[in-house]
């Protein structure tokens, strides 16, 4: 990337009415700061690594705001002299359970949809109301018997990039909603909690029209703070990308 480049996230790439959705903001930050890091390798290539994103402040839709290389090797997303969030590469260790399957995040899916929790919003993300052509349609509900949180969804057609495949930005929105499930249906989390920190890494890239199962666990909670372990596979089980996150309550 330039030293500085200009983005404006769309109105409706939005988490929160207003708020760029996080997942997305991530992906565009890791991608123009990282993109050795941040894009999947084909099958026999090296072994990506991972990229943390840290949200310091909500991110708008609507108004320009400045991605920034700084001095340190990592890269600031800015709105005049107050820093949204800042990526920059890092390690990434974590135990992947075997995903549940495609019959298993179907019915979670469609146990969520037939009563969402308390709080939903129309999330890019998550959204009841987007369609594959409009969002991610991350709708994960329990998986009876694991102690996780599931979907089987397939995007569609108008999320495609010129190659036809998902852009990186959107696996990487996958990995966000997901997190926000596991809290609420797994552990403690209040609604409106935001995602304060993403750290990803894309195992392989992702087709669109591919069938594909989103899943995410609870790794530890203390008080207001929330973390996540999050995967996305294909429906035969094969890792398409892996997280971790933190999210944060809203104060009391």
């Amino acid at each position: 990337m330039t030293a500085i480049e200009t983005i404006t996230v769309p109105a409706h790439l939005q988490g929160y009415p207003g708020v760029a959705f996080g997942g997305y903001v991530a992906g565009v930050l890791a991608g123009r700061a990282f993109p050795e890091l941040s894009t999947a390798s084909e099958q026999g290539g090296p072994q990506p690594k991972a990229v943390r994103v840290d949200f310091w402040r909500p991110v708008p839709t609507g108004v320009p705001v400045r991605i920034a290389e700084t001095t340190d090797g990592g890269i600031e997303l800015t709105s005049g002299e107050a820093v949204l969030a800042f990526a920059f590469p890092a390690e990434q260790s974590v135990e992947v359970p075997e995903a549940p399957s495609w019959a298993e995040a179907s019915a979670a899916g469609d146990a969520y949809r037939a009563a969402p929790p308390s709080g939903s919003v129309d999330c890019f993300g998550c959204g009841l109301d987007r369609t594959p052509d409009t969002g991610l349609r991350q709708h994960c509900g329990p998986v009876p018997g694991r102690a996780l949180v599931a979907t089987a969804w397939t995007p569609g057609p108008q999320l495609a990039d010129a190659e036809g495949m998902l852009p990186p930005e959107l696996v990487w929105g996958a990995l966000d909603c997901p997190g926000n499930a596991a809290g609420r249906l797994l552990g403690t989390q209040r609604p409106g909690a935001v995602t304060a920190s993403l750290t990803a890494t894309l195992l392989r890239p992702v087709g669109v029209g591919e069938r594909l199962i989103s899943y995410a666990w609870l790794r530890s909670e203390e008080g207001r703070k929330h973390h996540m372990g999050v995967a996305l596979a294909s429906a035969s089980g094969d890792l398409c990308a892996v997280a971790t996150s933190l999210w944060i309550d809203p104060r009391a």
